[in-house]
């Protein structure tokens, strides 16, 4: 997979997660990056995903891959 770029516009680290909003359930979910550029998806660099911020009221759900080797 060729590498991307974060979301966020004035940031130039490589993206490592995607992050999808789930409006009907106020729910954001950060997971490992996709393997192709989702529309309605932000690919996140790992700065940014573990800082965000969501609106008040929604959840945040973190899925992560276990016994995953790099």
């Amino acid at each position: 997979m060729e590498p991307r770029p974060c979301s966020k516009v004035t940031c130039h680290d490589e993206a490592v997660s995607t992050l999808t909003y789930v409006y009907a359930d106020s729910l954001v979910v950060v997971g490992p990056l996709s393997d192709r550029v989702e529309p309605h998806g932000y690919d996140l660099c790992a700065r940014h995903a573990s800082s965000l911020s969501v609106p008040q009221g929604w959840q945040v759900l973190r899925r992560v891959v276990l016994g995953h080797d790099h």
